[in-house]
């Protein structure tokens, strides 16, 4: 066994997605591995934790340092040496196991709850000195951690969450910001929304800005970006909203919108919104049917990065009505792509976008369909 004081740095971050399209938060994991296996000015390692069996939605963006372990919980176990190597590492003295069990003395209430995890041993195991958790969940554990709850949307919508998913909310960020070593946030607003809201010593949060993942994804061409028209069945001009139909992503009121531009101006804008469709599409779709936009705005569903890339190059301008964000990650998206912006003032945005696009109030109908009219219509605004 090396001593951990001649070995590199090990830096574990979870990882355990599906890959199924968990939108921002699966982007965020990407932009992780796309930008750590580019590094090649030091010798730390990069453990990203995963599930067995599903990491073929990261494995392309892994690389140089980085690479993925299975979660040991997890992860099929075989014939007799599999399970005495196992029993080793639960059983192996305490300067082995580097310093198990987890921390859980003080947490049984979110434990019997099962809102809050202990660590199985998989990170400990393999020797992992600090652990980044960007999913807002995470796990117990005595290796030195940083967390990153990307935003307390909770505590100001919560009529968009169930009593099940407040109640757990309640346990697991608050407990993973009192365990952790340092805290992330990627805009100033929402370093101060969490200081505020859970009383935390300011010098434990950091701000740092996310990144544009879209160069990370295959870069389709002509013939490609084509095949997504047609098979989309797209106009030649459509404005880009993509975002998981969740209530608080206001597809409601740009839906209102586009209506208003339509009967009061005579202004025609196409969307296009891409996500995935999740339970309240339902309202969304009955409304488009009642604002007769059936054949001007488009849900295609989740969509490759392939296709999502296409989708950027197509588009006349993105707009992003969202009602709260911990971090615009289409707005930079956007801005990498040379795609114009409209974006709401909710939260975080007007760190992201500053001067570089137009800003809207999301609850008033009336100034998003005046922002997207002027996006539509200026093509020197655009520019």
């Amino acid at each position: 066994m090396i001593p951990r004081f001649m070995r590199p740095l090990r830096v574990g971050i979870d990882a355990r997605l599906s890959g199924d399209g968990h939108g921002g938060v699966e982007q965020v994991v990407i932009g992780l591995a796309a930008g750590l296996a580019a590094l090649g000015d030091g010798d730390e390692e990069y453990l990203f934790l995963t599930i067995p069996g599903h990491d073929a939605w990261l494995e392309p963006y892994l690389g140089g340092p980085c690479r993925s372990i299975a979660q040991e919980s997890l992860a099929p176990r075989h014939g007799l040496g599999a399970r005495i190597a196992w029993q080793f590492k639960a059983r192996a003295p305490g300067f082995l196991r580097r310093n198990w069990p987890p921390p859980t003395a003080g947490h049984e209430a979110g434990l019997a709850a099962g809102a809050l995890s202990p660590s199985d041993g998989t990170i400990e195991s393999a020797g992992a000195d600090v652990m980044h958790f960007p999913l807002a969940g995470g796990f117990l554990t005595r290796v030195p951690s940083i967390y990153q709850p990307h935003d307390l949307q909770h505590l100001h919508y919560p009529e968009f969450f169930s009593d099940d998913v407040l109640a757990q909310r309640a346990f697991v960020y608050r407990t993973y910001c009192e365990e952790a070593s340092l805290i992330v946030m990627m805009t100033s607003w929402g370093k101060r929304d969490l200081v505020a809201q859970f009383g935390l010593d300011a010098d434990k949060v950091a701000v740092i800005p996310g990144g544009s993942v879209i160069s990370s994804y295959p870069d389709p061409s002509e013939d490609q970006v084509l095949a997504e028209r047609n098979r989309l069945g797209l106009p030649p001009r459509f404005l880009l909203y993509p975002a998981q139909t969740w209530e608080h992503k206001n597809h409601i009121r740009l839906l209102e919108a586009i209506a208003v531009l339509r009967d009061r101006d005579g202004i025609d804008v196409a969307l296009v919104c891409p996500g995935r469709k999740l339970e309240f599409f339902e309202t969304i779709a009955a409304r488009v049917d009642e604002l007769r936009l059936g054949d001007r705005v488009f849900f295609p569903g989740f969509v490759s990065p392939l296709q999502l890339r296409s989708l950027f190059k197509l588009a006349t301008g993105l707009v992003f009505p969202s009602l709260f964000e911990g971090w615009g990650l289409p707005l930079t998206e956007a801005f990498e792509t040379d795609l114009p912006v409209a974006a709401s003032s909710a939260t975080g945005n007007p760190d992201v976008v500053h001067d570089a696009g137009l800003i809207f109030d999301p609850e008033d109908v009336e100034q998003i369909a005046n922002a997207v009219a002027r996006l539509w219509t200026e093509p020197d605004l655009r520019r």
